[in-house]
């Protein structure tokens, strides 16, 4: 298969504007420019939903008014009232992820979490805010939170390294996990497409049924990467507030 026919040509990184600042290349990509446009899609959501502020919400005010639940709730439920303070970060990763994912889906656009490189960024991100949250209100007590409670005291030397490691195995995990069905789902909707054409007038219905079908399994797959997203940086900003 020819490389511009190829399923991965989708997540090729083009640079749309050539940027070098000494040995470094900053250029503006095809990445960078889905980036801007699921920030402007975000605002202007946002602006359409708050600008009536009526006592009976239109459309749009609904839609954000339950965005905004959705995320307060989600904290609410495993933060506690602690974590109202980190409303407005959880709710822009959620907005960013969810936007990200659904323009992905539109024809000729890019997939920024479709690369390790956006996900990984995300997530240790996540993860460094999280360690500083829980350095930061409980001191050195926060490190106790890598012996578990009530182990016997000869299991302790064995558990506290693999709480170790799995505490520093998440933003792996947060990662890889996004990064994965994002690039799978794309993948099977490109190689069933490319059948719809190759099949012709009689039979191409056949693969446009599964693409129909599947593309709407990776919308709900868009908006349910987003949820787990959020709501694993909740768990772990629980962690961090409860050390529990």
């Amino acid at each position: 298969m020819a490389e511009g026919h190829s399923p991965l040509a989708q997540f090729a990184i083009e640079p749309l504007a050539p940027i070098h600042i000494g040995g470094l290349d900053a250029s503006f990509t095809n990445s960078a420019l889905w980036m801007v446009i699921a920030v402007g899609g975000i605002t202007a959501f946002m602006l359409l939903g708050t600008r009536k502020q009526a006592i009976v919400p239109g459309r749009w005010q609904s839609l954000c008014e339950g965005m905004y639940d959705f995320v307060s709730n989600l904290l609410k439920e495993n933060v506690g009232n602690e974590g109202r303070k980190f409303f407005p970060f959880v709710f822009s990763l959620f907005m960013f992820i969810l936007f990200c994912n659904l323009f992905g889906l539109l024809p000729g656009a890019f997939t920024v979490t479709s690369h390790i490189i956006v996900t990984a960024a995300m997530a240790i991100f996540v993860f460094v805010g999280v360690t500083i949250v829980g350095i930061a209100l409980h001191g050195f007590k926060f490190f106790t939170y890598f012996v578990p409670q009530g182990a016997p005291m000869w299991l302790i030397p064995i558990m506290i390294p693999i709480e170790i490691l799995s505490y520093f195995i998440r933003p792996l995990s947060l990662s890889v996990r996004l990064f994965a069905n994002m690039v799978a789902g794309h993948v099977m909707l490109a190689v069933i497409g490319g059948f719809v054409f190759a099949m012709g007038v009689w039979f191409g219905w056949i693969p446009l049924a599964f693409v129909t079908v599947l593309f709407g399994l990776e919308l709900l797959i868009a908006c349910l990467q987003a949820y787990v997203f959020t709501i694993l940086t909740c768990i772990y900003l629980h962690d961090a507030v409860h050390l529990h």
